[in-house]
This record gives structure tokens, sequence and C-alpha cells, in this order.
């Protein structure tokens, strides 16, 4: 049987990582699909450009549509990034019934919906395991692995780039900025980090498990994100002193009003394995009704990590190729006519514990004033640490873990904390999450 060619849009760090792989594994690559495996064409800006692959027997472009529009690929790899070019080749592939495997998430995450129903319609594969949390199969996990299960709740790190920030404050108490700076020198984040530390990349990537975990349609524009620029070296040590760490997580959970999804820092207990995952890793906590709670652990990004990903979507798409396309394992999990109209709740809707800190003037009556607020607005505090003033200030830190509270109870409570004139700043809030199997 004849191998099966592929075209590549983007040959940088993943490009380059997907024709390693698939050079290097072609023997146990054509076994598990029963076919070979051959990378024909590839796009790249820079046609000059020193690779990191092997382009022996393959013909580079700088037009990514000579790609899409060879009629011998059937195969298109897009690895380009970004929304606009990128959706609007990959409809293109679709259009001419190429299969597509993408480690695109924000094009997943916006398009979605769009570039699945035109998949369907033309009986394609549209395959993006490498989109979500680099080399870890969680897609695939979630999507047959876990597909007797009902999905209660799913919580990942899934940004690199923040957990070793969050890390490096933690183990050697290094300020946020400083650490940005290191990341970025490092490679792990961008000149403009936006992406990464106020929670959009994981915004992006929550937005797809989500819908794979509860069958519902890609509603990344409904996401809450909150990032850890706010998160101080003080904040890191005060949790690790109750027993917590401060993770950035994406969360998402059924509940009988609708689906959370969020991404926010979170205070999560040390003894969890989650807790302890720790660098640039990344990891997804997924709890089901039959299996219980799971957990999977691994790169998040990097050329090969990426790229076994990638090429597993590729082998998936091979083998299936002459199956029908009525019977294929859907895009989302769910066939495209039962996906659930279950709304996502606004933040202020969603219950959470709180670590709360302030700023407060130290003389009698304080406490008592913050307390009552907390009261007023029925939310209990399970634990309290004041932190004596240092070097000769009139203010001391106020620490304090609540319990389980509506996000808009804890809204009017902060509001009001604020304004009292023994307060000085802002209340620094910082949800928690006991991520404990029910």
């Amino acid at each position: 049987m004849d191998p099966v060619k592929v075209g590549i849009l983007g040959l940088g760090t993943v490009g380059g990582g997907t024709v390693n792989v698939l050079q290097r594994n072609a023997e146990e690559i054509a076994r598990r699909a029963g076919r070979g495996i051959v990378v024909t064409h590839a796009a790249a800006r820079d046609l000059n450009k020193p690779r990191i692959c092997s382009t022996d027997g393959i013909i580079i472009t700088a037009d990514p549509k000579e790609v899409v529009e060879d009629p011998e690929i059937a195969i298109v790899i897009e690895l380009i990034g970004g929304d606009t070019l990128a959706r609007d080749l990959v409809m293109r592939a679709i259009e001419n019934g190429k299969h597509v495997v993408t480690a695109n998430k924000a094009l997943i995450a916006k398009h979605g919906n769009e570039i699945f129903a035109a998949a369907q319609a033309k009986g394609v594969i549209v395959a993006f395991e490498a989109a979500v949390a680099g080399g870890i199969p969680i897609i695939k996990a979630i999507r047959e692995g876990l597909a007797g299960n009902q999905i209660e709740w799913l919580a990942g790190i899934i940004n690199g780039t923040g957990n070793f920030i969050l890390t490096e404050m933690r183990d050697k108490g290094r300020d946020f900025d400083d650490v940005l700076k290191e990341a970025q020198e490092l490679g792990y984040a961008e000149a403009d980090p936006e992406f990464d530390v106020e929670g959009i990349d994981a915004a992006h990537k929550l937005t797809i498990l989500a819908s794979i975990a509860f069958g519902i349609p890609l509603q990344f524009e409904k996401a809450f994100t909150e990032g850890i620029t706010k998160i101080t070296r003080e904040d890191v040590t005060y949790a690790e002193e109750l027993g917590y760490r401060i993770k950035h997580l994406g969360i998402t959970r059924r509940t009988d009003k609708g689906i959370e999804l969020r991404v926010h820092p979170t205070l999560i207990p040390e003894r969890r394995l989650i807790a302890n995952v720790d660098g640039v890793m990344n990891a997804v906590l997924v709890q089901g009704d039959a299996v219980g709670p799971t957990l999977y652990y691994g790169a998040g990004a990097g050329a090969e990590p990426t790229a076994s990903a990638v090429v597993a979507d590729v082998v998936d798409v091979v083998r299936v190729l002459t199956s029908d396309p009525e019977n294929r394992v859907p895009h989302l999990a769910f066939q495209p006519d039962s996906l659930s109209d279950l709304p996502i709740l606004k933040m202020e809707d969603v219950e959470t514990a709180y670590y709360l800190r302030m700023q407060v003037k130290d003389e009698p009556g304080v406490l008592a004033n913050v307390t009552r607020i907390l009261g007023d607005k029925g939310i209990s505090i399970e634990a309290i640490i004041q932190k004596e003033p240092q070097g000769g200030s009139a203010e001391a830190s106020v620490i304090m873990l609540t319990h389980t509270v509506l996000e808009k109870q804890m809204n009017e409570a902060i509001q009001q904390i604020e304004s009292l004139d023994t307060i000085s700043g802002e209340v620094t809030r910082i949800r928690m999450e006991s991520l404990e199997a029910s």
C-alpha cells in the first residue's frame, strides 16, 4: 500500500520536531498505522533559515496555499499558529477534502465550532491533541479512555511559563518580575508575555478541555481569566505556612446551574500530587464518576513532546482513512447533534473558598470589623494569621482562609473591607480548591 503523503504548514520548532519524529520512527509508525507516512511538502516563511530537521525529499515553499491545494497531499499539519491565516488555510484544506492535524489552541478555541462543522460536512478529520498540554495525551484520555464516565470536574496546570514562575518564587523566594525576566531569557516566555502570565493561553486550552469533557460547544469568550502578575513572594510564603501551594490553574466543573470555566491563581493543599508539579511541566487532574480521579503529567511544550502528540494524531488519521466517516470518534467527543446547551456560569455565580491578605492598622478593633463584614455576608473563616508590623511600620499583615462561598458575596465583602479607614490598599484575594475526589 502506498504511503500517505503529508504536508506541513510551518517548519519552526514543532514542525521540525514533527519531521524528526516521523523520519526517525518511520518503521515503528508504519507498523502502528498500517501504512507508511511521509512528509512530501512543507511551507516556511524563510526558505533559507537553518532547520532542526532534515528536509531531504521535502518540497519547501514560501506559499502555504501550495500545500493545501496539492492534490496528492492527504493530511495537512497546521503549525503556523495564530487564528487568522491559519483559519483560512485549515478551512481551505477541509474544502479540498484533506484531513487536518493542528497544534493551534487559539484556532480551535476561537473557531473550532465552525471548523468542525465544515469537517463533518466534508467527511474529514480535524485532530488537535497537541493543542492542549503538549505531549500529554489528555484529549484522547478524556474523549476515548474516559468515554464511559460522566466527567465531574477537571483542573490543570496547562501553561508551563506560569508554573515555572510560581515554582521559582516559592523555591527561591524571588519576586515575580525577576523570575519573568529569566523566563524570557530562557525562552519560556515571549517578549510580550501577556498570553502566558494573564491566563489567555490556559483559557484557550481549558475551553477545549471543557468542550470534550462536558459535550458543550467551544465558548472561549465566556472563560474567566485572571493572571499571576499580582502574586507576591509574601503570598507564596504565607500559603506555604498554611499548608498550601499557589498554582495557576484552569478549572472547569459541571454544576446544577451550569459549567464553571475559569483560569486563576489557586491555593491547593500541598499534599495533592498536582501541587507538586513544578517548573515548566504540565498536569491535568480529571474526576470521573466511575474511575474517580486520574492525573496526567508531562511536558507541556517543546519540539519533540509536542511533535509526539502531532504524530499520534497523524497515525490516528491514517488508521481511519478508509473507515465510515459517520462512525469516527466525534471531534468534541459527543455526536454533533448531541451537544449540550448547559450555560457557562458567570464568575460571580461560582462557589469556592478564598485566601485573603490585607494590610491593617495595628490597633484594637480592626479584626473585629473585618470579621463582622465577612459574617454579615455569610462568609465563615477557617484560619487567621496575623503578622506583626516590621521595621517600625504601623501596619500589620492579616491572612485569612475562608470556607466556600459565592464569588458575588466575596466581592461585596471585599468592597466593604477596602472602604474601612483601618485597611491600607487593596485586599489580595486568591481562590482555593481542595481538589478532593467526591
